[in-house]
């Protein structure tokens, strides 16, 4: 089995949850198959993100940009947490696999249960992280919302507003297929997977990676 905290290199197998746009390049995510636990690959251990080259799966087919809901074997190298992103895993520079892919529908085994995201608001003060004020146990969740609304606002911003526990949220979007889900209105499952970004200006922003 896959302990995070076994700072030893070792083959995983993950079920990919995200995989969105992070400074030109891509931040994924995805939960161990095994345990349920999530890992967050980055190419350096200040949680760099993953070039366009890394974020690539290896099938019988030939080589294709990874997608959300694909099952990829990984070799990480060592566990690199980070105190607003415990989940984060550097790895070695080498081909991911494809091994299938789960359905929609499995989404549902693989959901968090939090009381809130972090808190109210769209943000996370990174000096209440310091501090020990607020402790990040884990920085992604993968949850079932409702009343989803998928808007693009008066700025160009991509936004997500929606209820989680009796609470609204209205957060960013990352999620490179947002325009294709707005264009077609496919009906969706409104399971989000949500991220606690790196510090900017002394906040970590609460986005959406992947709207399902």
């Amino acid at each position: 089995m896959f302990h995070r905290d076994q700072n030893i290199e070792k083959i995983v197998d993950i079920v990919v949850l995200a995989n969105s746009y992070k400074h030109g390049e891509h931040c994924i995510a995805g939960k161990c198959l095994i345990t349920k636990e999530w890992i967050r690959p980055v190419s350096d251990i200040n949680g760099g993100a993953i070039s366009s080259d890394q974020a690539k799966i290896q099938n019988k087919y030939g080589v294709f940009p990874t997608k959300p809901l694909q099952k990829v074997q990984i070799r990480i190298d060592q566990h690199t947490p980070l105190i607003n992103q415990p989940e984060n895993h550097l790895i070695k520079k080498e081909q991911w696999i494809q091994k299938y892919n789960i359905k929609n529908h499995e989404l549902l085994n693989y959901l968090d249960t939090p009381s809130t995201l972090w808190g109210r608001g769209n943000h996370v003060s990174y000096s209440n992280i310091q501090n020990g004020i607020q402790k990040i146990d884990q920085s992604l969740y993968l949850v079932q919302v409702s009343n989803l609304n998928l808007i693009i606002n008066e700025d160009g911003k991509k936004r997500a507003i929606f209820d989680y526990n009796n609470e609204q949220y209205n957060l960013p979007v990352t999620d490179p297929q947002f325009n294709k889900i707005l264009e077609q209105r496919p009906e969706l499952a409104s399971i989000l997977c949500i991220s606690l970004a790196c510090e900017f200006h002394n906040k970590c922003y609460k986005v959406v990676a992947t709207i399902f």
